[in-house]
């Protein structure tokens, strides 16, 4: 079904099952993982069976979040559950091909999501395009179906809300983030550790690779377009890990005068992904990523396409250059 389902149908169709895998996308972020944590700690507080898996398993700087070790890599053999439920991903491939093996056997798919390009994919589905974060949604769920809300759960909402949301600075976080957030606190999270640890924890290699990021940044379209890119040999260099990227875009979109931010980075097999962030609405983002396939936010979208790496950003530019000309 297109339409979106109610979080009453949601929870009807939880309280009837009793094993779920929860899948979320490839490279996943702090949204990813939280959604999962939190959705799986209320299911299993309500005495469900719940895999948590994910098609590149638990990235090292969101092992600090509690249980986050439950997050695994597919196994090999299919997983007998009843319920897939799929959070914070667009698109049903982007789950990754061995998740998706891994949940081939659930009988009903629940989508549960906040990008505006979701197409849908679930046999129940929540998208809502308003909300900063999964996480949030996750959140308005389990309060308005009276779910359980453990410790664990609290932590995982509260990461998986503070990253989409650039700590709640983004346009996108909204006065019910802010009572979410409240709400959190008055229950026990602990804002000033767990902060710390989202934060103040960075290996030295992302500050190598940010130096070397700084070193490729350029400046386009009179100042309106920053864009830097990440070849794979760098990568190899300094032994970096996917999560070691997230976020640094942040940095050029930041700078006075740009509206547009592009990053390139070089993956394994000689693809390019590119990350595009809009600082205001004079550039939709997501706009742009779907001209080559992609999608996401109109603040912050993505796109995988062919290499080289000049080429995708000659391309990729002149659709930049286009769209806030």
């Amino acid at each position: 079904m297109s339409e979106n389902s109610s979080y009453s149908e949601i929870a009807e169709a939880i309280r009837s099952h009793d094993s779920f895998i929860l899948l979320s996308h490839i490279r996943p972020d702090g949204d990813a993982i939280g959604s999962q944590l939190a959705l799986g700690h209320s299911l299993e507080a309500m005495g469900k069976t719940v895999h948590y898996i994910n098609e590149d398993g638990l990235p090292d700087n969101l092992s600090f979040m509690a249980e986050s070790q439950r997050i695994q890599t597919p196994p090999a053999e299919s997983l007998d559950v009843d319920v897939c439920i799929a959070l914070d991903c667009a698109t049903k491939p982007r789950l990754g091909e061995n998740a998706l093996n891994a949940a081939a056997k659930a009988k009903l798919w629940i989508n549960i999501d906040h990008h505006m390009s979701n197409p849908a994919y679930g046999d129940l589905n929540h998208i809502d395009s308003t909300s900063p974060a999964t996480g949030q949604i996750i959140y308005q769920m389990i309060k308005s179906e009276d779910m359980p809300l453990p410790d664990a759960t609290r932590d995982a909402i509260y990461v998986a809300v503070s990253t989409d949301t650039g700590s709640f600075q983004y346009s996108n976080t909204t006065a019910a983030t802010y009572e979410m957030a409240a709400d959190l606190v008055r229950r026990g999270l602990d804002v000033g550790t767990i902060n710390a640890q989202i934060y103040d924890s960075n290996p030295y290699r992302k500050i190598e690779l940010l130096r070397s990021l700084l070193n490729t940044l350029e400046l386009d379209n009179e100042g309106k377009v920053a864009h830097w890119e990440l070849p794979y040999s760098v990568k190899e260099q300094y032994n970096l890990k996917p999560e070691d990227s997230e976020d640094q875009i942040d940095l050029i979109r930041g700078i006075d005068g740009v509206v547009a931010a592009a990053f390139f980075e070089e993956l394994e097999d000689g693809k390019i992904r590119v990350s595009l962030r809009a600082k205001d609405d004079t550039f939709n983002a997501c706009e742009t990523a779907q001209l080559f396939g992609g999608g996401g936010h109109a603040r912050a979208a993505g796109i995988r396409m062919a290499g080289p790496i000049s080429d995708a950003r000659d391309k990729v530019l002149a659709a930049i250059s286009n769209a806030i000309s």
